[in-house]
């Protein structure tokens, strides 16, 4: 018992006195101290409030922003696996458009009292968003781990697809194509791997017309802006997820155009299928394995009480070349139709 009692004071950075404090309900001691007590229980895999004397079983938050996005189904695979390969078993939560926000979720996930918590896809991408529940999670010292860019530095430990690389991988490959109006279709203005990415694209573009259109992260969304960009007279088109590259495709379509014929398309992720698309979509591919892998082995490290850095880990993308990307044609004029 003293060695247990021991283990939640070093966790949670108070006198074993404080702990034995809060775990018999008395008096004098903050609610934020008293919650990091119970937090540090959380993590180390006791019971609260009292009954350090049985481990239980631990369990491990996984927040996603939807399951319709093939990427994100399949990253939480990879984690699912390697937290249970540990003894943890995952929650997974997703958030909808009319149901279960991020903050509501990260409270469900403490009242049930998880060992921690890893994110894919979070607010913690938007600047504008709401990100007071990660604030929380910090006071709280939850472990916690954030999948690709954050809008700011909250103090988790990171794990990200290089966005600058990826993007001039799609550009290098459709520029030895022989293209040189390239357009690209980014997500939100505030989202951060977009803002990397329109970044790389500024500087590896310097001194040509930018051709850039922000758009949901949806089909519709993919539709809306690549019609935008084919009335400019682009011959091809970056996509920042291979859900927008399906739209720009049908949409081009709609046009009477031909892919890869009139117009290029480069997608992002190589989510499952996109090898079965007409034509084969290329893509830049996600490391998921390796990503999720080192998101899982970061967060057992913190439950383990070791130190993790914050510092964000870069993982390399990989350019897939199909069928959607061919030669430049000869320069075309915009086509007069408007989206369907």
């Amino acid at each position: 018992m003293a060695r247990r009692l021991a283990e939640v004071a070093t966790y949670a950075k108070v006198s074993e006195a404080t702990v034995s404090r809060v775990l018999n309900r008395k008096p004098g001691v903050s609610e934020a101290t008293r919650q990091a007590v119970l937090t540090a229980l959380d993590v180390l895999g006791y019971e609260r409030p009292t009954q350090l004397r049985v481990q239980r079983s631990r369990l491990a938050g996984l927040v996603l922003p939807e399951l319709q996005n093939p990427i994100f189904p399949a990253f939480a695979e990879v984690v699912a696996d390697a937290l249970s390969r540990r003894g943890v078993t995952p929650v997974l939560c997703t958030r909808t458009t009319a149901g279960v926000t991020e903050a509501a979720y990260v409270d469900m996930l403490l009242d049930q009292h998880v060992s921690g918590m890893i994110f894919f896809g979070g607010q913690y991408h938007e600047a504008g968003a709401d990100h007071r529940h990660y604030r929380l999670l910090t006071e709280r010292r939850l472990p916690v781990v954030l999948i690709n860019a954050a809008y700011e530095d909250l103090g988790f430990p990171r794990v990200s697809v290089d966005d600058a690389h990826a993007t001039e991988q799609a550009l290098g490959h459709l520029e030895s194509l022989g293209h040189d109006r390239i357009g690209i279709v980014l997500g939100p203005a505030d989202h951060v791997p977009s803002v990397r990415k329109l970044a790389a694209y500024r500087r590896a573009r310097a001194g040509r017309e930018e051709l850039v259109e922000h758009t949901m992260f949806s089909l519709e969304g993919g539709l809306a802006a690549g019609n935008r960009l084919i009335q400019r007279g682009t011959t091809a088109v970056v996509c920042a997820s291979d859900i927008l590259a399906l739209g720009a495709i049908r949409q081009a379509r709609r046009l009477g155009l031909d892919v890869p014929g009139d117009l290029s398309v480069v997608g992002y992720d190589d989510s499952a299928l996109m090898s079965c698309t007409d034509p084969p979509l290329t893509t830049v591919r996600q490391p998921i394995e390796a990503m999720g892998q080192a998101a899982v082995t970061q967060l057992m490290n913190q439950i383990a009480g070791n130190h993790v850095s914050s510092e964000e880990l870069l993982f390399e993308p990989e350019l897939v070349v199909r069928g959607s990307t061919a030669p430049a044609a000869p320069v075309r004029a915009a086509v007069g139709l408007s989206a369907q």
